[in-house]
């Protein structure tokens, strides 16, 4: 596998995690949404990764494959006097727990920048083989 592969890897790497990031950044900035357009409180989102292998290289790369919503039940919270509560007097919260979103975006930020150096490893490399031909 050349140089240019292994960065090819790594961008799509840096890709997959972004979109992971910005997914984070979303569920972050509705924690307290408890009423959205589809009706209901905001429903925590994942993204799913595939391994997608090139057969002409070999090489094999990341790619989000999919982003879905959480099934995990929302959180309830006794209020009987909020406009938004049921026949019991609780209220329905998003399935988001920001704790669980801070260490999710650490381990996306982790591997971003893990791609980013072997970017930066590669294009390192590519110069020193271009310096030595000269």
């Amino acid at each position: 596998m050349d140089l240019m592969q292994n960065m090819q890897i790594s961008a799509g790497g840096m890709q997959a995690q972004s979109t992971r990031m910005r997914i984070i950044a979303e569920n972050i900035a509705n924690k307290d949404s408890i009423e959205t357009p589809n009706g209901g409180p905001y429903r925590r989102q994942m993204v799913h990764f595939k391994q997608v292998l090139d057969r002409q290289t070999g090489a094999s790369r990341v790619e989000v494959s999919s982003v879905s919503e959480d099934p995990a039940p929302f959180k309830q919270v006794y209020q009987p006097s909020h406009p938004m509560a049921d026949e019991n007097g609780f209220v329905a919260y998003p399935n988001v727990n920001s704790l669980e979103e801070s260490v999710d975006m650490r381990e996306a930020t982790r591997a971003y920048e893990a791609n980013m150096a072997a970017i930066e490893s590669a294009k390192t490399m590519m110069s020193r083989s271009i310096d030595m031909l000269r």
